[in-house]
């Protein structure tokens, strides 16, 4: 697998950690030693993505709004036997929370996003599998909240030896190209300090997600030219131990709409792979690890397709959202008549009805319905018994 940044001090370092983790017991057959139960972050990451790349399969990148859809992330990952990506967004932050907190500065956003990854670092190897934890859209605009976890996560890097987050993204696909990698490179050098990767996007996702509207973009901006992700790949691997990946566009949409609504062509992807092969002049078919957003309602095909040309990661929220949804819905409906009054049900008018609202029940019928289609995401992404 190609290494995410060709430096010759990556190339060094990465062989020695090889050497090292070579000896090491491994938690999980099928996967790299170096990655373990729980949080993975820094080495572990790397080789966990490349072996993603290499084996071809990609890891569910799930958005969270509390501890529930955290658990299901978890719950559905040691049923499908991979890893999963746990993502925060800057409003997922802000509702857990609390909406009624005060947001000045991104105040609530930022505590947010630290509570609920604490959390998981909690609890996360009680389910045994690997978990990423990644941030998702950032705008310029935004970036005064990825500086309040990147403050959160050198404090957390100088108590434990590794940052609190795997992970953050950028999205600066509204400014231009070189505006865009210009201020990653700033902050890819900040990353790599704390061994954290950095996710940038280049075009636009269509659709709108958490605040992020670009339902009236112009198609063309939906499609990425292999030449952009070429001067992305250049300027960042110029940064020491930079680990990057690219959510680079070929008409993805977030949202799901009916179908032949959305025309997406991943064969994009394959075209600058063998674009970027042929500029480096080596022989590696897959240099970029690439990233997949707007997955929700995509084809099987297109996503196999996808991750053949070094997809590592998708991202799901809109098939999760109605996913959680369903499970509420569907315990209302089978325990209607036991959730209209405190006492009195079909069994009798004094029969109480507490085990029936106490919302852990209904919340935990959310939890299976997601984890549940969390597990059929698993399959589409070939991400089935990875690990063991």
């Amino acid at each position: 697998a190609a290494a995410f940044a060709p430096t010759a001090s990556f190339g060094v370092n990465s062989a020695l950690k090889m050497s090292e983790t070579a000896t090491e017991e491994k938690a999980f057959a099928k996967l790299p030693a170096s990655v373990k139960p729980g949080v993975v972050t820094g080495e572990a990451l790397r080789d966990l993505l490349s072996d993603a790349k290499a084996k071809g399969y990609a890891i569910p990148g799930v958005n969270i709004v509390g501890t529930n859809s955290i658990n299901s992330c978890m719950e559905a990952a040691a049923k499908y036997g991979g890893p999963i990506m746990v993502t925060f967004s800057k409003g997922g932050g802000q509702f857990i929370a609390g909406k009624a907190a005060d947001n000045t500065d991104d105040a609530a956003s930022i505590a947010g996003c630290i509570a609920g990854a604490l959390h998981v670092r909690q609890v996360a190897k009680l389910y045994n599998v690997p978990v990423v934890l990644h941030t998702d859209h950032c705008q310029k605009a935004w970036l005064p909240w990825i500086d309040g976890l990147l403050a959160a996560g050198k404090e957390y890097y100088e108590q434990h030896g590794e940052p609190l987050f795997s992970s953050h993204m950028l999205d600066l696909s509204e400014e231009s190209l070189e505006e865009n990698i210009g201020i990653c490179k700033e902050y890819m050098a900040k990353f790599a300090e704390l061994d954290m990767l950095l996710e940038f996007e280049l075009g636009v996702t269509g659709g709108e997600e958490d605040g992020v509207d670009n339902t009236d973009v112009d198609s063309s901006r939906l499609y990425t030219q292999p030449e952009e992700v070429f001067y992305a790949y250049k300027e960042l691997s110029e940064i020491p131990n930079a680990m990057f990946t690219c959510a680079a566009s070929f008409g993805n949409v977030h949202g799901v709409y009916a179908p032949g609504n959305v025309d997406l062509q991943p064969v994009i992807l394959h075209n600058t792979q063998t674009y970027i092969k042929e500029q480096l002049g080596n022989d590696i078919d897959k240099n970029m690890f690439f990233v997949f957003h707007g997955g929700s309602g995509s084809s099987v095909d297109d996503i196999r397709y996808a991750i053949e040309a070094g997809v590592v990661k998708m991202n799901i929220d809109t098939d999760t959202q109605w996913a959680y949804w369903d499970g509420l819905r569907a315990y209302e409906a089978k325990y209607h008549d036991y959730l209209q009054a405190q006492i009195g049900n079909p069994d009798g008018d004094d029969k109480p009805n507490k085990k029936y609202y106490d919302p852990r029940m209904s919340l935990r019928a959310g939890e299976e319905s997601m984890a549940a289609r969390l597990v059929q995401a698993a399959e589409d992404l070939n991400c089935v018994n990875v690990l063991n």
